[in-house]
This record gives C-alpha cells, sequence and structure tokens, in this order.
C-alpha cells in the first residue's frame, strides 16, 4: 500500500453526486457534477488512487450511493479505497469481491475492533482504518459522535490488529481549505509502522509537502482540487 508517497483525489457522493462537505457537518456540501466524471478526469491527470465516500452511508450506517460507486469502480483501472457506511465483515467482504481494493472502516471498527482482524485474516492489507479526530478526539458515525479515543493510541492498537493502514482526517481544519495542521499527524505517523494517509484541511502545495514532510504515506485532497487551488499534475509534480 503506498510504495511511493501519493497524492489520492477524494470522490465523495451524496444523493449520487459528487460533493464536498465543510467540517463534515450535513447541509454545507457543494456538489461537483458525476462521480464517473469527477473520477475520470482525475486518473487522466495522472491518479494512481481514488478516495471514495458514500457520504449518505456514512451518516446513516448504510450504504446508499452503492450504484454510483461501483459505476466508478467499473469505469477506472487504478486503486479504489471506498468508506461510508460499511459495518459488517459480509459488507467488506462483498466489496472487496466486487473490485474494490481496500475498505474503510471507521464507526465500525471503533465499535467492534475485532472485525479488523476478521476481513484481515483472509484479505491481508485491505483495512484501512478510518481515524477522524475533533478536538483530539476520535468521532464516529458521520463525525457526529465523540469516543474518547487519542488517534495515536488508537492507530496503535489497530495496527495490531491486522489494518493494513491509517486513514487520518483532521476533522477540524477540513474541507476548509485554510491548511493543515501536521502535529495530529506525525503523532499518529510516529505511532505505528503501517502506512497514515492524511486528510484535511489541505490548501496549497506547501500543505501537500508538509503532510509528506510528517511522514504521510499519501494524501487525500479533495475542496483544494475541485474549486481548482491547484491541479493534480502540479500536486503530483510538487513531491
Amino acid at each position: 500500500m503506498f510504495p511511493e508517497f501519493e497524492v489520492v483525489p477524494a470522490v465523495d457522493v451524496q444523493d449520487g453526486q459528487v460533493v464536498q462537505l465543510v467540517g463534515g457537518e450535513r447541509g454545507t456540501g457543494k456538489a461537483y457534477g458525476d462521480p464517473v466524471e469527477a473520477a475520470e478526469g482525475w486518473v487522466e491527470q495522472g491518479a494512481r488512487t481514488l478516495h471514495l465516500v458514500d457520504l449518505d452511508g456514512a451518516f446513516e450506517g448504510e450504504r446508499a450511493n452503492a450504484a454510483a460507486i461501483q459505476s466508478v469502480v467499473d469505469a477506472v483501472d487504478v486503486e479504489t479505497q471506498l468508506g461510508g457506511g460499511i459495518r459488517t465483515v459480509d459488507d467488506a467482504v462483498g466489496l472487496l469481491d466486487a473490485g474494490i481494493d481496500r475498505v474503510i472502516l471507521g464507526t465500525a471498527a471503533v465499535e467492534d475492533p475485532d472485525i479488523v482482524a476478521e476481513i484481515s485474516e483472509d484479505h491481508p492489507g485491505s483495512v484501512l482504518v478510518s481515524l477522524d479526530a475533533k478536538d483530539g478526539e476520535v468521532v464516529v458515525s458521520g463525525w457526529t459522535e465523540g469516543t474518547g479515543l487519542d488517534p495515536a493510541e488508537a492507530a496503535a492498537r489497530y495496527e495490531e490488529l491486522g489494518a493494513g493502514g491509517i486513514l487520518f482526517t483532521d476533522v477540524d481544519v477540513e474541507g476548509q481549505l485554510e491548511g493543515v495542521r501536521t502535529e495530529p499527524v506525525r503523532r499518529v505517523v510516529e505511532a505505528v509502522d503501517i502506512p497514515v494517509v492524511a486528510s484535511g484541511g489541505v490548501a496549497t502545495l506547501d500543505d501537500v509537502r508538509a503532510l509528506k514532510d510528517a511522514g504521510a504515506a499519501a494524501v487525500v485532497v479533495g475542496s483544494a482540487l475541485y474549486e481548482g487551488a491547484f491541479t493534480l499534475d502540479e500536486a503530483i509534480d510538487a513531491v
């Protein structure tokens, strides 16, 4: 997983459309059109991995954009990682068998950590555990519920359970295009030996470089790309 640092475009889907939220809050979204068109565009610009999220699934606890997501997977020939509404082993295995390369588990992993081990036993390296932090605490259920978990401590626990990587999202800066905070990322990176994918707050090419320097194996970028703060080509060239 991520042998070299990657810039990973986000394709977050709500009501069948690409949407970027501010701070993960419902009602703050801006739509950017058809998911397949967006995905194909990022691949043409050099994306080697796509980050797919079923936003409705993240909030409601069950996948709501399965058809749109599957259309993206069928349309592109790059690695894909998917999160949002994946709650059971069967959900995860079904997605992996359908062509998703990695499943992203957030709420499910917090509520039942052993799910990570169960999936990883037959599909090693396929689980990316999502640790979304708000005010220094891991939050779940579409970033609406606190857990009391420290992100770095939780990351180490999931590594022991077989997680292939950690997706760390700094919710406090997510979607705001105001820059990243490297210290929270660095804490998680230093806690584990598996890849850490950083997300949240990227606004400039310097932010991309900063996250790489903090030790992240990859960075997920959404709003900055969709709003034209820089191109994917420029981001790839920058690192």
